[in-house]
């Protein structure tokens, strides 16, 4: 199969970038700057333009645009950026698709897990459950929205709302593992919040099952199905890697020097892929621990040291 990606640069992108050409599939990107090989086409989501010969030939198109959402305060400027960065590539790409003739390519399309807040609750978020009326929620609500075009126009779209991915390669565990390695991992608040995860393994997985389940359609929660709290993770991550686990990270000075953004750090996300689990998929990490020990583990790139994903 030919797969098109945007936003393949970046730890997931390049995880699934190589993971596609291992198993034989032909992988071209779209990309901001001049094209530098013939498997790289040009494009510029803030003016809506896209070299049309992209989707020439293409089977399945992966949209994983966006700027980090936790990795910095979310200054005003910053908010601007992770609107722009994701509903832009996102109407560009939909309205590129529906424009093509049938038959057209599978939308795999990214989306995130905190489309539901963080206010606890008794009963986990499925994918029915609203979008919580904040800053992340009504993003991930535009996010999603902007894919209309393209399912209008019976493209096969499938919005994967993901939580954070964990493995030992890059993304936010990378730094957890560091801290951990050296003494210097904490627990978050009281650690009794919920926090949603999902192994590079599973995600992986989840992705060629979109792509090969012909009946998948729709949003997806891609977390763990047996969900675990901020002192639970800890407290696995200090125990595999043989660390102490006694420094905290007091709520009240999160907020103090984040802002809105630390509710994603001490806030109760309670979650579910109820709909992934009811179709018959079978997660090989489907709790902290295994998730964790996946981490650590890695996901096996040939070719590709560790740093470079």
């Amino acid at each position: 199969m030919k797969y098109l990606l945007a936003g393949g640069s970046g730890f997931l992108g390049t995880a699934l970038r190589v993971r596609l050409a291992e198993e034989g599939h032909d992988v071209v990107r779209l990309v901001r700057r001049r094209p530098a090989t013939a498997t790289e086409y040009a494009w510029d989501p803030s003016s809506g333009s896209m070299d049309e010969q992209a989707l020439t030939g293409v089977d399945v198109v992966v949209n994983l645009c966006g700027a980090g959402i936790a990795n910095r305060p979310w200054t005003r400027a910053r908010r601007e950026l992770l609107r722009s960065s994701r509903i832009g590539p996102t109407r560009t790409l939909g309205r590129a698709l529906a424009a093509r003739p049938a038959p057209r390519p599978v939308l795999i399309q990214a989306s995130g897990i905190g489309r539901y807040g963080t206010v606890p609750t008794t009963t986990p978020h499925t994918e029915e459950s609203p979008a919580m009326d904040d800053f992340v929620g009504t993003l991930v609500v535009d996010w999603e929205e902007a894919t209309r075009p393209a399912a209008d126009a019976g493209v096969r779209t499938i919005v994967l709302r993901t939580a954070p991915v964990l493995d030992h390669s890059g993304g936010v565990f990378r730094p957890m593992r560091l801290a951990w390695s050296v003494g210097l991992g904490v627990q978050l608040g009281d650690g009794r919040q919920r926090m949603p995860m999902i192994s590079l393994g599973d995600y992986l997985r989840v992705v060629a099952w979109a792509v090969s389940n012909e009946d998948a359609q729709g949003a997806y929660n891609l977390t763990i199905p047996s969900p675990a709290s901020n002192a639970e993770f800890t407290t696995v991550l200090a125990q595999a890697l043989s660390r102490p686990r006694f420094l905290r990270a007091p709520a009240g000075v999160l907020r103090k020097g984040l802002g809105e953004l630390a509710e994603q750090l001490v806030g109760d996300l309670y979650a579910v892929p109820r709909r992934l689990t009811e179709a018959g998929f079978v997660f090989e990490a489907p709790d902290v621990a295994s998730a964790v020990r996946a981490a650590l583990a890695g996901v096996t790139v040939p070719g590709i040291p560790a740093a470079d994903l």
